[in-house]
């Protein structure tokens, strides 16, 4: 059993802490968070201590790996802390808002044999997923393009929105990783175009958007179009498609049945999407578990590490730039 202790016990935390519970091959040793009310509701939940500080996780020989799911200010910190304790560690995205802070925190783990997991989740999407084996198997041939939608119910909190680095490092993020999942090649080109309309005021205060378009471009001319807004009312709007050159892999929302109905006055009615992103990419949260679990006991490095974290924060960078200077901004540009 892999002893996994979890710092940090807001919404993803006691997602990720039930999760390991009940996983067959995975412990939940600990949970700690800075709000000691917040870590007693979840070791309370599940029967399990509440860690009196990160030190002592750190220190602990009853802890084996790490999952962090604390504030994004707090990641690098605790990656490079558990990394210098030799704790393999499962880190929630993104790494860092300052691109420049997780530079310095890759200098500082570099050449670490410790597994080290970002917390992609979509990857492990099984609709995802297929879409992108049906790009590396050939089964649509040779892939032109690639098309992200993601589009949130409705507008995230003020208070979250203030401290979320914006738009494009918070929810785009996912999108840019995706793209390079299924892409199988780097972008080298950004385009990127930001707008103020759900909540125009709260946006123009912030200088965020909250609905966005991207285009990448690859070096040999693939391309990937990315579009969010922070406002779907007909629910949390979720797929991937692929465009070969033998067809289309897609990847559709989920719902939970698929019953429809059909009647004189409509037809195709059918129940609403499922409601947010635990909900919708649940089994996609136990297979990264099991995938990191997996990778531990192997001694092998994860499939999603530290790299892809910092690429999908470069590509939102560049992205920041383009619509801010309304122009394509090469990615070589940010170093």
């Amino acid at each position: 059993m892999l002893n996994i202790a979890v710092i940090g016990c807001g919404r993803i935390g006691q997602m990720h802490a039930r999760n390991i519970a009940r996983h067959p091959r995975a412990r939940l040793a600990s949970v700690f968070d800075v709000d000691a009310a917040a870590a007693q509701r979840v070791a309370g939940a599940l029967n399990v201590p509440v860690a009196k500080s990160v030190d002592a996780i750190l220190a602990s020989d009853s802890v084996d790996a790490i999952l962090i799911a604390s504030s994004t200010s707090t990641h690098a910190d605790l990656l490079e802390r558990a990394v210098a304790a030799g704790k393999p560690v499962l880190c929630e995205k993104p790494i860092d808002l300052s691109l420049a802070r997780v530079n310095q925190c890759a200098a500082v783990i570099r050449g670490t044999k410790v597994p080290i997991m970002l917390g992609f989740v979509r990857r492990f999407d099984p609709g995802h997923r297929a879409t992108r084996n049906a790009v590396r198997d050939g089964t649509i041939g040779e892939l032109h393009q690639v098309v992200i939608t993601s589009r949130d119910p409705g507008m995230p909190p003020v208070a979250y929105t203030e401290v979320s680095g914006g738009i494009f490092r918070d929810m785009t993020i996912h999108d840019f990783d995706m793209a390079r999942f299924v892409l199988g090649e780097e972008p080298v080109e950004v385009s990127a175009q930001g707008s103020r309309l759900v909540d125009p005021k709260l946006m123009d205060r912030l200088g965020d958007y909250d609905t966005v378009t991207v285009v990448l471009r690859t070096a040999s001319g693939k391309q990937c179009v990315i579009n969010n807004s922070r406002q779907a009312l007909y629910g949390y709007d979720q797929r991937v498609e692929a465009l070969g050159t033998l067809g289309l892999a897609l990847s559709e929302n989920r719902r939970p049945h698929e019953a429809q109905i059909h009647k004189r006055e409509f037809t195709g009615q059918a129940a609403p999407y499922l409601n947010f992103f635990i909900e919708r990419y649940a089994e996609a949260f136990d297979a990264e578990i099991d995938a990191f679990v997996s990778a531990v006991e192997n001694q092998v490095a994860p499939e999603v590490g530290f790299e892809d974290g910092r690429i999908a924060l470069m590509l939102a960078e560049a992205a920041i730039k383009s619509a801010a200077e309304g122009r394509v901004v090469r990615v070589s540009e940010l170093g």
